[in-house]
């Protein structure tokens, strides 16, 4: 009998092309003949282009051409329409302004010019020459400044139920307090890139991206072209935490620019840019308003939150997302509203809405029971929703009680001192915190092709992407575990428009998605394999099929073994194909999330200002786990930067011009080595048959939720002090 994969630790099959080199990302491609292009960027938050001076550049060693709004070629746009789950045919953009359309300026970093040149140098040096002169306007510095000067206008995913005011004003205890998050950027190690070039009417292109068919749908309509006159190529990302789900304003400008020379051009974005013009995680505002009665049950729920967007886009964070379900009240109201400052488009950054969001809620939570004199565990757990209050659903598996009880054990939260400031060791003075984790579960429509080879090999294909979590592997588990082939024979290929069309790599969706459509084409393909056995000089001619079994990647009917090659050349057959389109997630009878819980150690020492977290605590539950390898991985991660969110990250403009003012890894801190905790992480394992056979739910966002509350109520029992605005740094501690 062939043993199970699923479930059992994997090292990743693509791994070693990953430390030897071998893998080649987006800017690591050379094409015969290919050029280099550099962006010139506006230095200015809003206003005109009054000239563009390219006269010097242009004469410049090696240059080619330099593109600006003067002659750039007339584009169309896109008309943006994405839905869940019928994410194959996604044709969306963020920044829905085209590159170079008119004179305007509506964000610092944005581009204004493309110097073209046959070297990276060459183009960069003249890109420095071009001379842009401006005509300033005063531009919108801030959520806090937009929302007094314009206001703020309705977002989306609101919800509403009974009537929370009433209830909240009649409440036995009341909490009325305001959070903020500063705007985050991403910060992937691998920084976007494209390498474009078009053949016989055909454009080709390597992008860094996290969604190979939306962005083909994008590009067709940009230069009105059928899409399979398109092929996008992204075998290898390294990371992009949403802001690679979309192109951006690069992408469209360097096909166009290689369109124009005639010849590749290759791109990649400037750190300082990643700040700019590709998306980050708004700031946001959000008031929370709670109640309970005299036994501490909620009563009312208000949750309020305002987001910065673009002038030139409308992008909602749906901070409210989670507030609507995870805790038990009849009278909840969620809103979502934004207001438009002089900064590029945001965009989804891991966790999107739930991460700000979370930290938002599961402060106010902390605080709520304080108020009512209540552990904030036990606060919890008397509050905690037994189904979805929202959708009037019942959940499809939820084990987040476990969850608490587990991690509250293993962190040892019952034998703690409540007492603030109570807990120290030598000169640090010790705080616990706990936080709920959460986020939505999807399973979404995927195609994939499993082609067993006459060699005695596999191939599975699809056009959804790896961006660095593990998916080549989970992929060829699923060929392993239907077949019995070893994962060494066992090809995948992904991320490119070629092979049959996949989902957007994001949502925490992927695992979910992929698995049913690579089984299916598995089935498919041997299916048609024990076809073939049953045929005239077959291994198995005149057997029934159905009595043929799989084990160990041969068929098997009672005594007889046969590998899957011989059974191909026993018909002279190169292949075994079968192809499978997946509907995705379609059960309307439950509702679908993933859950979890974080507690958090805290060490302040005020002798000398510092505060670190030393140790974290999770408990996750997502359904099956299906690596746990890479699953530990991907929750150890997203521990990493909810801790870089809550003590480091934050992007900050010039409050004169608007200008950036850290758009940099000297500036802008991220947590390093010296900063790491001890991390003890419990997967709980428990398979959610009602999203799908295998029972996987996502697991890549849920890690970074809830953690930045966990660390602020830390900081609250060492230090006695609340900090509602993000991130939580020594001068705000040091303040009296």
């Amino acid at each position: 009998m062939t043993q199970p994969i699923i479930g059992i630790p994997q090292r990743r099959i693509d791994g070693r092309l990953k430390v030897t080199g071998d893998a080649r990302y987006a800017a690591d491609h050379n094409m015969p003949g290919m050029l280099y292009a550099y962006g010139v960027y506006s230095t200015i938050a809003k206003g005109r282009i009054r000239t563009i001076d390219d006269v010097q550049a242009t004469k410049m060693p090696g240059v080619v051409h330099i593109l600006h709004h003067g002659n750039f070629p007339r584009l169309h746009r896109t008309p943006g329409l994405m839905s869940v789950p019928a994410v194959l045919s996604a044709n969306r953009m963020d920044e829905k302004r085209l590159p170079f359309e008119d004179d305007r300026v509506h964000y610092p970093g944005q581009f204004v010019a493309l110097v073209v040149a046959r070297t990276f140098e060459q183009a960069r040096a003249a890109a420095y020459s071009v001379k842009v002169d401006y005509d300033t306007e005063e531009p919108i510095k801030s959520l806090a400044e937009g929302l007094r000067i314009q206001g703020a206008r309705a977002g989306n995913r609101g919800h509403s139920r009974g009537n929370p005011e009433p209830a909240y004003l009649s409440a036995a205890r009341r909490i009325d307090v305001t959070y903020t998050t500063p705007v985050e950027t991403h910060s992937p190690m691998e920084m976007h890139a494209t390498t474009a070039w078009w053949q016989d009417g055909k454009l080709f292109l390597y992008e860094g991206s996290q969604g190979v068919v939306n962005h083909r749908n994008v590009l067709a309509n940009v230069f009105d072209l059928p899409p399979d006159r398109v092929e996008v190529r992204a075998p290898f990302i390294g990371s992009g935490f949403g802001s690679k789900l979309w192109p951006w304003p690069h992408s469209i400008a360097i096909c166009a620019a290689a369109k124009v020379v005639g010849r590749p051009v290759q791109f990649m974005l400037p750190r300082a840019q990643m700040f700019t013009t590709a998306g980050h995680r708004p700031e946001t505002q959000q008031r929370m308003r709670l109640a309970t009665d005299s036994t501490g049950k909620l009563v009312s729920i208000r949750h309020e939150s305002y987001n910065s967007t673009s002038t030139t886009d409308t992008y909602t964070e749906a901070c409210g997302g989670v507030t609507r379900s995870l805790y038990s009240c009849p009278d909840v109201l969620v809103s979502h509203k934004n207001s438009q400052v002089n900064r590029g488009t945001p965009t989804s950054m891991r966790a999107p809405g739930a991460a700000p969001g979370l930290f938002a809620l599961e402060s106010a939570i902390d605080e709520m029971a304080l108020a009512n004199g209540m552990d904030p565990l036990d606060f919890r757990q008397l509050n905690l929703a037994t189904m979805d209050e929202s959708l009037g659903l019942p959940w499809s598996s939820n084990h987040l009680p476990e969850a608490i009880e587990i991690a509250a054990a293993r962190i040892g939260w019952r034998q703690r001192d409540a007492r603030i400031g109570s807990m120290r060791e030598g000169d640090e003075i010790i705080g616990y915190g706990m936080g709920a984790c959460n986020w939505e579960a999807y399973s979404v429509p995927t195609d994939a092709r499993v082609t067993l080879r006459a060699d005695g090999t596999a191939l599975a294909q699809c056009g959804l992407q790896d961006i660095g979590t593990g998916t080549y592997t989970i992929v060829a588990q699923t060929v392993s575990q239907l077949t019995g082939l070893p994962l060494e024979r066992i090809e995948v290929e992904l991320g490119s428009t070629a092979y049959p069309p996949g989902a957007l790599s994001g949502g925490s969706w992927v695992t979910a998605s992929v698995m049913p459509a690579i089984a299916g084409a598995t089935r498919q393909a041997l299916e048609k394999l024990r076809q073939y056995a049953v045929m005239d000089s077959g291994p198995f001619a005149g057997a029934e099929v159905q009595t043929l079994n799989v084990e160990n990647g041969e068929l098997v009917s009672g005594d007889r073994r046969v590998g899957f090659a011989e059974v191909l050349s026993s018909q002279r057959l190169s292949r075994a194909e079968g192809n499978f389109q997946s509907a995705g997630n379609t059960d309307k009878q439950h509702s679908f999330r993933s859950f979890g819980v974080h507690f958090v150690e805290v060490r302040w020492d005020p002798g000398i200002s510092r505060l670190r977290v030393a140790r974290v605590v999770s408990a996750i539950d997502v359904g099956k786990v299906v690596n746990p390898l890479a699953a530990r991985n991907q929750v150890e991660g997203a521990i990493v930067m909810g801790i870089g969110m809550a003590l480091f990250e934050a992007s900050e403009n010039d409050p004169r011009d608007g200008l950036p003012a850290n758009n940099n890894f000297a500036e802008y801190v991220v947590p390093v080595h010296a900063d790491q905790p001890e991390i003890d992480i419990t997967l709980l394992d428990y398979p959610d048959y009602n999203i799908g056979e295998f029972g996987a739910r996502g697991i890549g966002e849920i890690g970074v939720t809830g953690l930045a509350a966990a660390v602020a109520n830390a900081v609250y029992h060492a230090t006695g002090k609340r900090i509602r605005g993000l991130p939580i740094t020594k001068e705000k501690l040091m303040k009296v």
